[in-house]
């Protein structure tokens, strides 16, 4: 009788024991990254905006502007939602922005003006006139410092055994310009955060890195010169606090595998590979798999990634890590019709679409009180 009843007591206290730890609660942060293509208001600046004018080349009225600010808006409420996570991101990079003012616009759209977004923006010595920036959400991330970092390249650093005209311009409309006077091909700077979530000290990087205007093999020094800018950002980090947690984000105008990400960063593809001070790309093996941000030419990639250092793949629960990632590509985003039919919807002369890029994110965890 009294083996019985110890066998019950034991099956109550284990029943009591799963329970519990069902009961456990975890703190989900999205962190997202879109390239909002051309984001321009409709006013005439001292920038290359002629094209995005209501008297330009896209017919870019007032009415066209605010709907591709509601298109963005529906976006960026939603990625990332699910059952586990029902909060807009956390921390949304961006790029292809023309100034603080269409940012302020955003923001205040209905669909996000109750999630409360604080901006750091900097206007970047880019021809076409497009930043990067960095939208957050006040109640969970109290920036404590920001800065702008130029990406300096120079048109002899062009690869000298690549022809002329090696390809054609790929990929976008993005193209990288030369300064004649002073040889600088002026793009978009990098833009790093500092601040705390939740209370736990976080760094973020945003990145634009220049684009293959001229062909892969003749720009992608611009890129290599872009990818070591970032790791050397990181390691400035590091020499202050080597256990500092980093994110590094943003269209790269490169693939996982090329050399930019590969040895300018040191990416690596799986958590295994990567040692102290490292970082891991998450995108490499969804890139593998066949997935795409983007599509050029009925061929997919993905050149919108978000990258995380050694110090966020740790499996301490009361801290914040990385969990998982995505790319965030609804129906509704998404060309039904036509040649471009499964590529991004984006802004035509006879639709405002979103943009010809998914946006991609990751979740960061942690176990709640």
């Amino acid at each position: 009788m009294r083996i019985k009843n110890l066998i019950a007591l034991f099956f109550v206290l284990s029943v009591a024991y799963v329970a519990k730890a069902q009961e456990k609660k975890y703190i989900v942060h999205t962190v997202a990254f879109y390239n909002f293509e051309n984001l321009f208001d409709t006013i005439n600046q001292s920038n290359n905006d002629e094209e995005w004018l209501p008297n330009g080349a896209q017919n870019w009225t007032s009415k066209k502007y605010r709907q591709k600010l509601h298109n963005l808006a529906r976006v960026l409420t939603e990625i990332g939602i699910n059952e586990k996570q029902p909060n807009s991101p956390t921390f949304i990079g961006g790029c292809e922005i023309e100034n603080r003012g269409v940012l302020e616009d955003l923001i205040k759209e209905p669909l996000l003006i109750a999630k409360d977004y604080g901006i750091v923006h900097f206007d970047s010595p880019d021809k076409r006139g497009i930043d990067v920036a960095f939208l957050y959400q006040k109640k969970h991330f109290k920036p404590t410092s920001y800065k702008n970092i130029p990406l300096l390249i120079y048109k002899n650093q062009i690869n000298k055994s690549a022809k002329e005209k090696d390809q054609k311009d790929d990929i976008s409309d993005d193209k990288s310009e030369v300064d004649k006077d002073l040889d600088r091909v002026f793009t978009r700077d990098q833009l790093l955060v500092t601040g705390f979530l939740d209370g736990e000290e976080i760094n973020i990087i945003v990145n634009h890195w220049p684009s293959r205007s001229g062909g892969e093999k003749k720009s992608s020094p611009f890129r290599e010169q872009a990818g070591r800018l970032n790791r050397t950002i990181m390691d400035s980090i590091y020499k202050i606090n080597p256990n500092a947690k980093i994110i590094t984000m943003g269209d790269l105008n490169d693939g996982s595998y090329n050399k930019s990400v590969k040895e300018g960063i040191g990416a690596k593809r799986t958590k295994e590979e990567v040692q102290q001070f490292g970082v891991y790309n998450p995108f490499e093996q969804m890139a593998k798999e066949g997935n795409a941000s983007l599509f050029y030419r009925d061929a997919g990639d993905i050149f919108d990634q978000i990258m995380v250092s050694e110090t966020l793949l740790n499996k301490d629960y009361k801290a914040f890590h990385y969990w998982k990632s995505g790319i965030w590509n609804k129906p509704y985003m998404i060309t039904t019709v036509g040649q471009y039919k499964g590529y991004p919807l984006r802004h035509s002369m006879t639709e405002v679409g979103y943009s010809d890029h998914f946006p991609v994110y990751i979740y960061l965890i942690k176990q709640g009180n």
